[in-house]
């Protein structure tokens, strides 16, 4: 059996960062490992090179439409997708491949992420389809599948798929082929869906948003919810053509929506990524705020309405939160003095949804934006969390720069170091005892990081510590550290 395995200073993960050996973390289980095609999140690849080519597609869907036969006797899938060109062409191809093993489809067209794992829920649905490479550009993309209940499935179900996509193809004859179907007001469903997660006693009336669509599945339906409720809508990247999908705008590039919230003299901005499942906020002032700060605020504005709904007796979800281990150390020590525990998943909004789903608690979230609201959506979706956040100022009357006063995020440095050919950084005595010395020093206020690149042959190394210039010479001279390491010689050499 192969796992894979990180050695992280122990106090990363513990409560301070007083004990100063390595630890070796599990990354991931043997059965997840050891799958061909899946992914942490679904299949993803360049277009027209294997898997994500039309053959493959429509080889997935037959496979996909096998499994359901086993477990549903009428089973229903349903299909969204981003805004890029090859889109078309997967659809096509993932209907047929459904179609051919007696499975009903039904076509939503362009929408968001999270709009696909409500539909599923709300439709009855056997299973929900998304045809998307969320923040990657257009010439990528990917599928990834929900469950009837609208959340990721599980690693059984995604084995059994790849087992059946080894098998011969089974097709079923005329008469009981599949139908698809189209459902026509897929997107104000789910407009209707997002309105519903915030306040009825609220407004947006008086405020100016620019929303950032990135050109993506939200193109539509971002821009008229801010406007249904009340808010003074700017419209940026919510003009796809196929091929410019997070293309200089969305949530991993924000320079767009600062530039527009300056010159349209907006109250706020709010990024999304091309499928529409992380967020990025922008004030008046061209401050920028990531998901470690606005999941922070998110659980200050929950734990303030708890307190006034309950009293003293908090409810069992909001005794913590669940971050991943890029989460920036100010954060925890803020939630903290929130009387609130934190917990450090791997890196990937699945980790943290697992994380939470194992405490039953509700709020969680990474930097990118991917933040989790469990009592709203069983997934992460950018426009809900967007609505909770202005939504915990217009209850508080504060701006979000007043809720995370008393947050200012420590200096994080990440470099990345390439590893040579041969190279054992894991078993390296200098670096674990460079790594000791720079947690001695850095003490309770930073942190350190050493963590292998899943895809290359990199090392993350990330130091966070109240000083930049600090930061920055302790990871320095752990890099140097790695980098001066002399490889065994071979014998006979």
């Amino acid at each position: 059996m192969t796992h894979t395995f990180l050695r992280v200073p122990c106090g990363i993960i513990g409560e301070g960062l007083k004990t100063i050996e390595f630890i070796t973390v599990f990354t991931g289980s043997t059965r997840r490992m050891s799958r061909k095609y899946f992914g942490t999140d679904g299949i993803r690849g360049t277009v027209g090179r294997s898997p994500i080519t039309p053959d493959f597609v429509l080889r997935l869907g037959h496979a996909v439409g096998r499994v359901l036969k086993r477990h549903h006797p009428d089973p229903v899938v349903l299909i969204g997708k981003d805004t890029r060109i090859s889109g078309y062409m997967l659809e096509s191809a993932l209907e047929s491949g459904l179609n051919s093993a007696g499975v009903d489809v039904v076509l939503l067209g362009p929408v968001p992420t999270p709009a696909v794992a409500y539909l599923t829920r709300a439709q009855r649905a056997s299973l929900g389809a998304v045809i998307s490479a969320s923040h990657n550009a257009y010439p990528d993309n990917g599928i990834k599948f929900f469950s009837a209940s609208g959340t990721k499935l599980p690693d059984d179900w995604e084995r059994e798929v790849e087992a059946v996509l080894e098998e011969p193809a089974e097709w079923v004859d005329s008469a009981h082929l599949g139908r698809a179907r189209r459902l026509a007001d897929a997107a104000g469903r789910y407009i209707e869906f997002c309105k519903s997660t915030f306040s009825s006693d609220l407004t947006l009336r008086g405020m100016k948003i620019v929303v950032d669509g990135a050109n993506g599945a939200a193109y539509q339906i971002a821009p008229k919810v801010f406007h249904e409720l009340g808010a003074d809508v700017v419209a940026i990247g919510c003009s796809p053509d196929g091929l410019n999908i997070n293309d200089g705008v969305g949530a991993t590039h924000t320079e767009a929506l600062v530039k527009a919230v300056a010159a349209h003299q907006a109250d706020y901005g709010i990024a999304l990524d091309g499928d529409a499942d992380r967020l990025q906020l922008v004030d008046a002032s061209g401050r920028l705020y990531n998901g470690d700060e606005l999941v922070y605020l998110l659980a200050a504005d929950r734990l303030a309405r708890d307190a006034v709904s309950r009293g003293a007796t908090r409810s069992p979800q909001l005794a913590g939160v669940v971050g991943t281990l890029m989460t920036n150390k100010a954060v925890e020590v803020g939630l903290r003095k929130l009387g609130l525990e934190f917990v450090r998943a791997k890196v990937g909004d699945r980790y943290v949804l697992e994380e939470l789903s194992r405490r039953n608690w509700i709020l969680g979230g990474e930097g990118s934006g991917h933040l989790l609201v469990l009592d709203k959506h069983t997934t992460g979706d950018g426009i809900v969390s967007a609505l909770q956040v202005l939504q915990a100022c217009a209850v508080s009357g504060k701006t979000a720069a007043e809720l995370l006063a008393g947050v200012e995020l420590f200096p994080q440095v990440l470099i990345n170091v390439r590893l040579r050919e041969g190279q054992d950084w894991k078993n390296n005595q200098q670096l674990a005892e460079e790594t000791r010395a720079v947690e001695a020093e850095l003490g309770d206020a930073g942190r350190v990081l050493i963590r292998p690149s899943g895809t290359e042959p990199l090392l993350r190394i990330m130091v966070e510590a109240q000083e930049a210039a600090l930061a920055q010479s302790c990871a320095e001279r752990l890099v140097a550290t790695v980098q001066a390491e002399r490889l065994p010689t071979a014998v006979g050499h």
